[in-house]
């Protein structure tokens, strides 16, 4: 009887909308919508409360240096500037584990290049390894010949099976954005080396241009000669 029930066609319950006459407020909230709204107001009124107890039981002779290093800006605690923080040793320690970083991944993007123009080679120019066959009469030669001719017909670009060609193109498209990302790293490894030795002791001067010999677009220094012991 259940079964009987359950296959007689039933009459589809549709949401109450908003009526017309307040439209205005926007949709009508259903009761999944409340749970959500007091569940969140719910969780506002604890936080605020545990903030109201921590204030009421703070410790008057509470202190921490924060409260000196810090101002009050549009509401917001800033903490000031620290000067010198660092020292010129630790400085330049940070700057070698930076460098050592950059040339690693400068790197391994080299050897990904590397392995793609492998394959991307061995694709487009097959092998021009020879073999040698031997036959026992100009009959079995001319049938090795024509056998080995068609072995070695090389399929054109446009014969290739579309999920082939898809591929070629994601690895050409891969091989660009590498060696775009080599120069990147190139560039920002130049500029971080030549940051590190500027830290370095030692009186040196940047260079005019006409007093460069090979023009270049980076700045060029010039160190003082210095006797050493």
């Amino acid at each position: 009887m259940s079964s009987l029930r359950n296959s007689l066609p039933r009459r589809a319950h549709k949401e109450r909308a908003q009526p017309h006459s307040r439209r205005k407020f926007g949709l009508l909230e259903k009761h999944k919508d409340y749970v959500v709204r007091a569940r969140a107001f719910h969780q506002k009124e604890q936080a605020i409360q545990k903030l109201k107890e921590k204030a009421a039981f703070r410790n008057p002779d509470e202190f921490y240096f924060k409260m000196i290093n810090t101002k009050t800006s549009d509401g917001v605690h800033r903490q000031e500037s620290v000067a010198n923080k660092y020292t010129k040793e630790e400085l330049m320690l940070m700057k070698t584990q930076d460098i050592g970083y950059i040339l690693q991944k400068l790197q391994t993007e080299k050897k990904k290049i590397d392995r793609l123009c492998g394959m991307l080679h061995s694709l487009d120019n097959p092998s021009s390894s020879k073999r040698v066959f031997y036959a026992e009469n100009r009959e079995e030669a001319r049938e090795i010949r024509a056998k080995v001719s068609e072995q070695e017909k090389v399929p054109d670009a446009e014969d290739l099976p579309k999920n082939i060609k898809r591929k070629m193109g994601s690895s050409y498209r891969e091989l660009e954005a590498r060696q775009g990302r080599v120069r990147e790293l190139e560039k920002i490894y130049m500029d971080m080396a030549m940051q590190k030795e500027l830290q370095k002791k030692g009186r040196k001067r940047k260079l005019r241009e006409d007093e460069i010999v090979s023009p270049t677009s980076r700045p060029v220094y010039k160190w003082r000669q210095e006797r050493k012991r």
